[in-house]
């Protein structure tokens, strides 16, 4: 969950609402959305514990194409395009660590270049097997986690912030609700990966225990880290100076402002092995949906086959591919948009089937419940309706981009299940 999203989306959030106390809120309640939507999977995940994801859960909920549906977007859209804004997040970040040293201008600082080599630099490690890629995730995950809590200590130490900064006057004009919920949905996107369990549900040891487990302590554990990483972000700086350019680069310009270029530059270089452990964590966790799909027939089966280190090494390589189609094409903003919007829908329609699997699949063993059913997954569900017309309504492009490559799947899913028949 942590390491792309939150160190580079509150400058949007700035530039539009204008207010600390709008922003902390957008926080808080993402963090409440995500766990809400943690309630409905961990059910899902403890009933059904087998890799994929919404891929499995949609599939027995609605039938197999809207299982396919939902795999081909995590390939098209929701590993890959979250994969490319890491990537180009991680550029920038290593564009402001690297130019004092090379100089501005080098070759070796342009965007897309070193955007693509983080995600071929992973990637070929996931390949070699689990025991590097489990053990680049551990190392990475200890050294994103500790970057935020330096970040965090440093901050609240450091005496070059202001407090004013949170009780400063509205910086922007009024604005509709619709406004509010596509700022929203930078929030969601940081908050993504609270259901990453669920596609690797097969390598957990007792998923009926640990995959809700992981899913409920890590959103909690994760919300209330980016509410407090935001007020230091506000204690750094105005508002003016959150949402100024380079706008994607909130946590670098706050970790200058609180302790000086020197140490700045070593909290930046922490802020990039953040982001790469985020985007590692997508690169393990997405081809495994790939994987299952294969499995089942409803890719080709080259992508079924695992390699002799017991990874589906062709999955992860189409994955990657994929993705430097988008790191290429896109831009950081852009690519935010276009993939929360999918994302909404779809992990909208898996705690959806939380309702269908319990009238359709009673006879299901449950060993997980739901916390609030019915009320819980409802309010999740009319909150992602909510933020759905707002995207609809406000960013028309990425939207429909989205719902085209989505549609895109059906001619390939008639495909494979023709090829099959045959």
């Amino acid at each position: 969950m942590i390491g792309t999203g939150i160190f580079g989306t509150t400058g949007f959030m700035a530039a539009d609402l204008g207010s600390p106390w709008w922003i902390l809120g957008l926080w808080a309640l993402g963090g409440v959305y995500a766990l809400f939507g943690a309630f409905s999977y961990a059910e899902l995940g403890a009933a059904i514990p087998r890799s994929g994801g919404e891929y499995v859960y949609l599939r027995e909920a609605y039938g197999p194409i809207w299982g396919f549906l939902s795999g081909w977007t995590s390939l098209a859209i929701g590993f890959s395009a979250a994969i490319a804004s890491a990537a180009h997040l991680f550029a920038g970040h290593a564009r402001e660590l690297l130019t004092p040293v090379l100089g501005e201008g080098s070759i070796f600082l342009s965007q897309i270049p070193l955007a693509l080599a983080m995600l071929w630099a992973l990637t070929a490690v996931h390949i070699i097997g689990l025991g590097a890629g489990g053990l680049l995730q551990r190392i990475l995950t200890v050294l994103k986690v500790g970057a935020i809590l330096a970040l965090l200590g440093a901050g609240f130490a450091s005496s070059n912030g202001d407090w004013a900064h949170l009780t400063a006057p509205d910086a922007s004009p009024s604005f509709g609700i619709g406004t509010l919920l596509v700022s929203f949905m930078f929030v969601t996107f940081s908050f993504s990966g609270w259901n990453a369990a669920s596609y690797i549900a097969d390598e957990i040891d007792e998923p009926q225990r640990n995959l809700p487990r992981a899913m409920l302590l890590g959103t909690t554990t994760v919300a209330a880290l980016y509410v407090a990483l935001n007020v230091v972000y506000l204690y750094a700086l105005p508002l003016s100076g959150l949402a100024s350019d380079p706008i994607d680069l909130v946590g670098q310009k706050s970790a200058v402002t609180l302790l000086g270029s020197g140490a700045g530059q070593w909290f930046t270089a922490l802020l990039t092995i953040s982001i790469m452990g985020a985007a590692s964590a997508m690169i393990w966790a997405g081809p495994r949906v790939y994987h299952a799909m294969a499995t089942d027939g409803v890719l080709p089966a080259f992508f079924a086959d695992k390699s002799k280190a017991g990874v589906p090494a062709r999955s992860i390589v189409l994955q990657s591919l994929w993705t430097s189609v988008l790191v290429i094409s896109g831009t950081f903003e852009t690519l935010v948009l276009y993939a929360s919007f999918v994302l909404i829908i779809f992990a909208a329609l898996a705690v959806l089937s939380v309702f269908v699997l319990r009238a359709k699949r009673p006879e299901l063993e449950r060993p997980y419940r739901t916390w609030g059913y019915p009320v819980v997954p409802a309010l999740y569900l009319a909150l992602s309706a909510a933020i759905c017309w707002a995207a609809l309504t406000l960013q028309p492009t990425e939207s429909f981009l989205g719902l085209l490559t989505v549609a895109a799947g059906v001619p390939v899913y008639l495909w494979m299940r023709r090829r099959n028949t045959r």
